[in-house]
């Protein structure tokens, strides 16, 4: 079993995800509440994350900060070597080729969907709608982040191995 997190004593496994012949997509989205509910201000917390295709094997990891180093540690940590990965069009990720990585850029300006290619970033989007669905509704807190996203992970994990949550908590 191996899940993302170290949270209030459930010990989750790093296991990196993807490979050579493999495809992560991966984003960053920020979880949190629009201030005054209008316009794009957004209050909360960033989230890096990337989704194996096929598998759906995923890491979700907090983050205080989306800049290139911090990201690029990330993916260093969490997606093997030789691995096709996608991404859109920011400019942090301009160097993963150099690390080692395949990388294919969708134009989220021109279209969610390459044409050409076929590739896209759905998969991984679909990822953040299902994580943030999970969090609670009312009384989140910021700093229990790592908390829902652990429960989020080993829910998912638990499901997709077809594992009882409760056997395999305890």
């Amino acid at each position: 079993m191996s899940v993302v997190l170290q949270h209030d004593g459930l010990v989750l496994k790093r296991t990196p995800i993807g490979e050579v012949g493999l495809e992560v997509e991966i984003d960053e989205s920020k979880f949190g509440k629009r201030k005054y509910n209008r316009g794009h201000l957004v209050v909360g917390q960033w989230v890096f994350g990337g989704v194996e295709r096929g598998s759906n094997r995923c890491f979700l990891i907090p983050v205080e900060r989306i800049d290139k180093d911090t990201l690029l540690k990330i993916i260093e940590e969490w997606i093997l070597p030789g691995t096709t990965i996608i991404s859109d069009c920011w400019k942090a990720y301009d160097c993963l080729e150099k690390k080692g990585y395949k990388h294919f850029k969708v134009n989220h300006s021109v279209n969610y969907k390459d044409p050409e290619s076929g590739q896209h970033t759905n998969t991984i989007e679909g990822l953040w709608r299902q994580a943030k669905f999970s969090l609670p509704q009312f009384h989140r807190k910021k700093q229990f982040i790592n908390g829902y996203l652990a429960k989020f992970m080993f829910q998912k994990m638990c499901k997709a191995q077809k594992l009882d949550p409760l056997v395999e908590f305890f």
